[in-house]
């Protein structure tokens, strides 16, 4: 049974495809690019392998950074006349540091149906599988080239609590964690490389390890970060285990958060916050 219904004005479907490994692509994905009338992608020849490894035959736009906003208007068009169109990037998800925004926004103004056809996406594997904190993070993509605009980013890091995640190129990893090892130097950080691939790797380290290593590393890189100490963390700690309790009952926490806050507070295994509250339960 075909999922795509035909109508006056096609939809655009955003398809994310594989990050590494092929195994990774779902299944609606398949049956999607399977179904509609054209697939506009990132680099058509990459996009050629992966249709060719599924058996796949369709018509292939480019549709990258340096052409969007002409292929933007040929893609609404091909929409309005009824085209069903998939658009997918080199890896992961379209529109997340890969070319999908503009058309995406674009169709949200001329009214054509946008559906998300969900699957891999680098930086929530990465964060996963980092062993930092995934209750808030914030991600800031690549950091930005031009030196004020990198300077308030790494000002936004230095200051933010929750976990930032970053992608950055081999070539540019060395100066990148030189720059921000000037603002968080005593955080833990998470280097995820060649996610889903053969030399997939975690490297969990100090940043000035990660530095000296930064030249003999390839491929495709995440780096996870702490967050910043809470300023009212050294003050939590002074407290006694009872009242620090008490500060997180107070803010609604179940005992099975306030244990793990308490443990990340005072840097301490959760196992001896635990055993001290769980008998009062």
């Amino acid at each position: 049974m075909k999922e795509i219904n035909q109508k006056e004005t096609g939809t655009l479907y955003i398809v994310a495809t594989p990050i590494g490994n092929l195994e990774d692509i779902t299944l609606r994905a398949i049956k999607i690019l399977k179904e509609v009338d054209l697939i506009a992608a990132e680099d058509t020849r990459h996009t050629l392998k992966l249709l060719n490894h599924l058996e796949i035959a369709k018509p292939l736009i480019s549709y990258h950074r340096h052409n969007e906003d002409i292929k933007t208007d040929i893609l609404v068009k091909e929409l309005k006349q009824g085209k069903q169109i998939a658009l997918v990037s080199d890896a992961g998800t379209p529109g997340i540091c890969d070319p999908g925004e503009e058309v995406i926004k674009r169709c949200i103004e001329e009214e054509i149906t946008v559906i998300p056809i969900p699957g891999p996406c680098a930086f929530v594997n990465a964060l996963i599988c980092s062993g930092l904190d995934t209750n808030e993070f914030s991600f800031m993509g690549f950091l930005p080239l031009n030196k004020k605009n990198r300077k308030e980013k790494l000002e936004e890091i230095r200051n933010t609590t929750k976990t930032i995640i970053l992608y950055e190129a081999p070539h540019k990893l060395e100066t990148t964690l030189k720059d921000l090892k000037e603002v968080i130097d005593d955080r833990k950080i998470v280097l995820a490389r060649e996610l889903t691939k053969i030399h997939e790797e975690y490297i969990r380290t100090d940043m000035e390890t990660l530095i000296e290593k930064a030249k003999e590393l390839k491929g495709e890189m995440v780096l996870i970060i702490e967050g910043a100490k809470k300023e009212e963390d050294d003050t939590l700690t002074q407290l006694s285990l009872e009242e620090h309790y008490t500060y997180y009952e107070k803010k609604g926490m179940s005992k099975k958060e306030i244990i793990k806050q308490i443990a990340k507070d005072r840097n301490v295994n959760k196992n001896e916050i635990y055993q001290k509250f769980i008998k009062s339960s």
